[in-house]
C-alpha cells in the first residue's frame, strides 16, 4: 500500500538570469508552490541478476561474433549508476568492409533468391523469439539507455516484435503492394541508428528491408549498443542464413566508413539533423538511396473546447514518461489562451507527482538521461532560456547522487524567437506558449525548421481534420500522443528528413519497382 510522505512536494520558479544548480533541482528563488502531499511508495525493482553481461561484445560479421581488427574497445555505461557495464568492439573502415562483403555474399548466394514466402518464415520466427526474450531485453534496454522499465516493457519490446510480424506479412505480398510493377530489391543496405530507441529503431529499419529481400550492415549508437548485439544472439537462433545481418559498433568513424562504402546501395539513417546534413551530401553523385528521419520540435496545441485533463495527461506521456528522449517529443505546448492559467495549474500540480529515479524500479515515472553529453546539452539549452527572459517551473525533486538526471520541467515566458522554441532539446523540458486563434495557432506551431510530428486536442472533430491539413508535420495525434503502430508511416517534412518508415509505406525505401 502506498503511504504519504511527511514532506509536501513541491514546483519551484526561476526568474533569475543565472545558471540553474540542474544537479539537485534547488530553487534559485525562495518562493515555493505546494501541491499536496506526494504520494511514496515502496522501491519496487524489476528483477536483474539474472542477466547475463557479457565483459566484451564483439562485431557481428557473416553470422560469428567476431574481435575488431584494431583490437579497440569502448566501454558502455549505465547512466542512471555511471557504472561500467561491458565493453563493446569499436569497429574500424576494414570491419566495415568486411561486413559489407558478407552482406554482399549473403544477398548474391541466398538471402536475394529464396521465396518471399520463406523471408517471411525467417521474420516471424524472429518476431516469436523477441518475444520469449521481451523481458530480458527490456531490462537490458533500461540498463543501457536510462529509460525506464515500464516504457521498456510494455512500449518498445511489444513494438519491436510488432514490426517483425507486420512485415514478414509483407515479405510474400509485394507485388500486391504495388499493383503492376515487380518490385525488387536494393542489395546491400547501411543503416545508423539512434540511441534513444536502440531495439525499436533496429527493427523499423530491418524488418522492411529483410522482407524486401535486401541483407543489411546496422551501426547501433555507442552509448546503447548492447541490446543490438543481443539480437544478433536472436538471429543466430532464428538460423538467419549468415550475411543476412551483419552488426558494427563504433561511434562517428565507423558511421562513415558505412556511408562512404562503395558496395552500399541504401543508406538510412535516424539521428540528428547537423549529422543529416553531412550524409546528404555525402551521397550527392553516388547511386545510393538516401532516407533520413531526423529531428523534431513537435507542437501540441491545446484549444479552449479541448478535454484538459485528457491533454494534460498526454503531454505527460509525450514529454516526461520518456525522458523527453524522442524525436516527436512535444516539447512545445501551444495553449489558447481562455485555458492557460487552468492548464499551467493542472501542469504544474502534475510534474510534482512525477518519481524521478531508478529506471528498473516499476514506480519510476522518469528515468536517466543517457549520457553526461546529453544532460549538458539539456543544461545548456535551460540556462539560454532564463537568460532570454523564460520562467522555468520545475518539480523539487531530489536526484540520485550517482548518475545522469533532470527533473522534469516546463518554460513559460516563451517566445518564437527563443532558443528552447527553436531547438530540439531532448530532455524533459517542456515550452510553453499562448495563442488566440486557430490561425495563430498553425502559424506558430509552423514556425520552426522541423516537421515530424504534432498534437490536436479539441473535442470538435472538424476543428481537428482542419488544423491537421494545415499543420507541416509528417505525424498528428489527435486526442492522444506518442501512439505507434507497425501499420501507420512515419517520417517528417523540412529539416525533420524524408523518407517513411513503418506501413506499406515503409517498403519503398527498400525496393526499386520496375
Amino acid at each position: 500500500m502506498p503511504r504519504k510522505n511527511s514532506r509536501h512536494s513541491s514546483a519551484i520558479v526561476v526568474r533569475e538570469e543565472k545558471t540553474l544548480d540542474h544537479r539537485v533541482a534547488l530553487p534559485l528563488s525562495e518562493r515555493r508552490l505546494s501541491f499536496g502531499d506526494r504520494w511514496s511508495y515502496a522501491p519496487a525493482p524489476e528483477a536483474s541478476d539474472y542477466i547475463k553481461l557479457r565483459p566484451r561484445y564483439k562485431l557481428f560479421i557473416g553470422g560469428k561474433f567476431v574481435a575488431p581488427r584494431s583490437g579497440k574497445y569502448f566501454d558502455s555505461i549505465n547512466p542512471a549508476t555511471e557504472e561500467k557495464l561491458a565493453e563493446i568492439a569499436e569497429a574500424d573502415a576494414h570491419d566495415v568492409d568486411l561486413a559489407v562483403k558478407a552482406a554482399r555474399r549473403a544477398y548474391n548466394n541466398t538471402w536475394s533468391k529464396i521465396p518471399g514466402r520463406e523471408r517471411g518464415k525467417f521474420l516471424y520466427r524472429i518476431a516469436r523469439l523477441i518475444q520469449e526474450k521481451s523481458r530480458e531485453l527490456a531490462v537490458l534496454e533500461s540498463m543501457d539507455g536510462g529509460k525506464t522499465i515500464r516504457e521498456s516493457r510494455d512500449i518498445d519490446l511489444p513494438l519491436v516484435a510488432a514490426h517483425f510480424f507486420y512485415y514478414a506479412g509483407w515479405a510474400d505480398k509485394l507485388e500486391y503492394a504495388f499493383p503492376g510493377r515487380t518490385p525488387r530489391p536494393l542489395g546491400v543496405a547501411g543503416q545508423i541508428i539512434p540511441w534513444n530507441f536502440p531495439l525499436l529503431m533496429a527493427a523499423w529499419k530491418l524488418a522492411p528491408a529483410l522482407a524486401c529481400g535486401n541483407t543489411c550492415v546496422l551501426k547501433p549508437a555507442e552509448t546503447t549498443s548492447i541490446t543490438a548485439i543481443h539480437l544478433a544472439e536472436i538471429f543466430q537462433a532464428a538460423e538467419l542464413p549468415d550475411g543476412v545481418v551483419n552488426i558494427v559498433t563504433g561511434a562517428g568513424e565507423t558511421g562513415k566508413a558505412i556511408v562512404d562504402h562503395p558496395k552500399i546501395d541504401k543508406i538510412a539513417f535516424t539521428g540528428s539533423t547537423s549529422v543529416g546534413k553531412l550524409l546528404t551530401q555525402a551521397v550527392v553523385g553516388t547511386k545510393k538511396k538516401l532516407t533520413l528521419e531526423l529531428g523534431g520540435k513537435a507542437a501540441n496545441i491545446i484549444f479552449e473546447d479541448a478535454p484538459i485533463d485528457q491533454a494534460v495527461e498526454g503531454i505527460i506521456s509525450g514529454i516526461y514518461f520518456n525522458q523527453g528522449h524522442v524525436c516527436c517529443a512535444g516539447s512545445r505546448l501551444l495553449v489558447q489562451e481562455g485555458i492557460f492559467p487552468a492548464v499551467i495549474r493542472k501542469l504544474r500540480d502534475r510534474i510534482a507527482t512525477l518519481r524521478v529515479g531508478n529506471p528498473l524500479d516499476k514506480n519510476t515515472d522518469i528515468g536517466a538521461i543517457n549520457s553526461r553529453m546529453q544532460l549538458d546539452k539539456i543544461c545548456e539549452l535551460v540556462d539560454s532560456g532564463l537568460k532570454q527572459g523564460a520562467e522555468l517551473v520545475q518539480s523539487r525533486v531530489r536526484l540520485p547522487a550517482k548518475g545522469y538526471w533532470y527533473p522534469p520541467s516546463f518554460f513559460t515566458g516563451v517566445t518564437a524567437s527563443h532558443r528552447i522554441a527553436q531547438e530540439e532539446i531532448f530532455g524533459p523540458v517542456l515550452s510553453v506558449m499562448t495563442f488566440r486563434t486557430p490561425e495563430e495557432a498553425i502559424e506558430r506551431a509552423n514556425n520552426t525548421p522541423y516537421g515530424l510530428s504534432a498534437g490536436v486536442w479539441t473535442d470538435k472533430g472538424s476543428k481537428i481534420f482542419k488544423i491537421v491539413n494545415k499543420l507541416r508535420a509528417g505525424v498528428v495525434w489527435a486526442n492522444t500522443y506518442n501512439k505507434f503502430d507497425p501499420t501507420s508511416p512515419f517520417g517528417g517534412y523540412k529539416e525533420s528528413g524524408f523518407g517513411r518508415e513503418g506501413g506499406l509505406h515503409g517498403l519503398l525505401p527498400y525496393l526499386a519497382p520496375n
